[in-house]
């Protein structure tokens, strides 16, 4: 069977440009100063961009607090992993304890014998 596609001329697509919703009232009670001098003072700023974020490079990088933070980054990675293949690991043991008790068997936990 051939599938059918819908014909699609350039008309019916366009880009719509994004632009951040206002407010549709300000919080707190209505006709609170504060909430108008923001609203005028956001007016006078520039656009936002990511001029802000940007540093000299005069200024000193603080290698000891990122080297930190990414060692600790590192250690929370390294236990998430090793708490998933441990629970991966106990999740199939009871799998195949289950399957094995299912099929009517009598023999399917392990019993450790204590070294004398």
């Amino acid at each position: 069977m051939k599938t059918q596609r819908p014909i699609a001329s350039e008309d019916e697509h366009r880009v719509l440009e994004f632009r951040p919703r206002a407010l549709a009232h300000p919080p707190g009670p209505r006709g609170h100063l504060g909430w108008q001098a923001q609203q005028q003072k956001d007016t006078q700023q520039e656009p936002n961009d990511l001029s802000r974020y940007e540093r000299d490079r005069d200024e000193s990088d603080d290698f000891r607090h990122r080297m930190l933070a990414n060692i600790a980054a590192f250690a929370f990675t390294v236990a998430l992993t090793a708490i998933g293949i441990w629970l991966a690991m106990s999740i199939a043991d009871l799998r195949r304890t289950q399957d094995c008790v299912l099929m009517g068997r009598r023999d399917c936990v392990r019993i450790s014998a204590p070294l004398s």
